[in-house]
């Protein structure tokens, strides 16, 4: 079969059609169980490791060994396959929440937790490829998937709290550890997982980084990362400022609310153009999307928080899609996992670099330069590919 025009319109897919599509729905909520952690971890650290003199330190070594670890686990599923990878780093990161309870493990068991978080969200990726009958298909379950990822940054944080002050800051740490263990064994025993297996690929250490469009996505993408990591200092400052601290929450759960609705909105239809084309029009409103919020002041501040996450979902899900398109053969996973990476990179860039009197101006930047860096540089690293094209549907072993 011929690709598609780039001009051709998109086939009307709906999300009920996603979700009717052999396993995809349990896919989609044990991957999100798995996930949960990402979104509870960073405050159950902090609680349990208040105390020591750790607690902000441990969760932000946490974070950057989960960017380090994960495309070397991407890596790893891509030649080993889904099973064994998956289950072993899972049962690895909970031997290291169990070692932050240790005293003077808690470092060490942060670093552990966060290097051997299963790359659910990468493998979940590369499992729609064969999963869904054509990329439509695939376009719109990973735009349900960018919305949903948001659900864990508002479910997680509340779960850890509620776990802590119901029973103890240890207990939120364990009931993490069991979550993500939980989700992990949900994913490796689903039929596709289990079916799942390793295309042959080169040997190159530097994987899907040789290809110069998937170079240029992971640099626009750490750029906007930089907003998501900075939107937590700006907030506590603002809330410092106006004597309001909730602020400091309201703020970056006002984000993800947006994300979840504008994720819904961009996946339940089909949108005209090639999905780079979609990614810079969306960085455009990324960056645009925070004028208002540097504008108000007080409870006005959380409804502008609102408009740039319309923005983060959609932008986040044709981002996924290129990932994907461009992974070269036998590195989806990986491609993946670089991707989540950057977005990591950026995050903590954004925090540190946001905690000053001018960290409010990092958030329309970022998206700026992911713009600047997607439509700047040479023509021909910038990916052409058809909206819609056949792909293998998975078929049980």
């Amino acid at each position: 079969m011929q690709p598609v025009s780039l001009n051709a319109p998109q086939r009307p897919v709906t999300y009920g059609a996603v979700l009717r599509v052999p396993y995809a729905a349990r896919l989609l909520t044990s991957t999100l169980i798995g996930r949960l952690p990402s979104g509870m971890a960073p405050l159950a650290i902090v609680l349990v490791c208040y105390d020591g003199g750790y607690g902000t330190a441990g969760a932000a070594v946490y974070l950057l060994a989960n960017a380090a670890g994960g495309p070397v686990l991407g890596r790893l599923v891509d030649r080993r396959g889904q099973t064994r990878v998956l289950t072993v780093s899972a049962l690895v990161a909970t031997a290291g929440f169990a070692l932050i309870l240790v005293k003077d493990g808690q470092v060490l068991g942060a670093v552990v937790a966060g290097f051997a978080r299963p790359p659910l969200d990468a493998t979940q990726r590369s499992l729609f490829r064969p999963l869904m009958p054509d990329r439509e298909h695939e376009r719109v379950a990973l735009a349900l998937d960018a919305s949903a990822q948001e659900l864990i940054y508002i479910a997680g944080p509340l779960t850890a709290a509620a776990v802590a002050w119901a029973a103890s800051a240890q207990t939120a740490l364990l009931a993490t550890a069991a979550i993500g263990l939980a989700g992990t064994l949900l994913v490796v025993t689903s039929p596709p997982s289990r079916s799942w297996r390793p295309i042959p690929r080169p040997a190159d250490w530097l994987g899907p980084l040789r290809a110069a469009g998937l170079r240029r996505l992971y640099a626009a993408m750490a750029c906007v990362g930089v907003p998501m990591g900075a939107i937590i200092p700006v907030a506590v400052r603002m809330g410092e400022r106006l004597q309001a601290p909730g602020l400091a929450g309201l703020l970056p759960a006002a984000l993800s609310v947006g994300a979840v609705i504008g994720g819904i909105v961009y996946g339940a239809r089909s949108w005209p153009g090639p999905v780079y084309g979609h990614l810079m029009v969306l960085c455009a409103l990324w960056a645009a999307g925070w004028l208002p919020l540097l504008a108000v002041t007080g409870p006005a501040a959380v409804a502008a928080c609102l408009i740039p996450g319309t923005a983060m979902a959609p932008l986040l899900g044709a981002a996924y899609v290129l990932t994907a398109r461009l992974a070269p053969q036998g590195m989806a996973t990986e491609a993946g996992a670089l991707l989540v990476a950057a977005l990591d990179v950026g995050c903590a860039v954004g925090t540190a670099a946001a905690d000053g009197p001018h960290g409010q101006l990092l958030l329309p930047a970022g998206g700026v330069a992911a713009l600047v860096l997607l439509v700047v540089g040479p023509a021909r690293d910038r990916p052409r590919l058809p909206l819609v094209a056949p792909a293998a549907p998975w078929k049980p072993s």
